[in-house]
């Protein structure tokens, strides 16, 4: 399963070991969106959803 982690700011150690765990339990690729770069591009953003099959968003 391809999970995409949607990161709205920058992750702390509590964010990146509950991120680690959804990967682990799902045995499958993971790819990680930061929203909270300035360079962020939203069009590839839509392109990931549609390659994933689970989006998690980190407020």
């Amino acid at each position: 399963m391809k999970i995409l982690h949607i990161l709205k700011t920058e992750p702390d150690n509590n964010t990146k070991t509950l991120m680690s765990a959804f990967n682990k339990s799902e045995g499958g690729q993971s790819t990680e969106f930061m929203l909270y770069d300035e360079q962020a591009d939203y069009e590839k953003l839509i392109d990931l959803i549609f390659e994933h099959n689970k989006i998690i968003s980190w407020w």
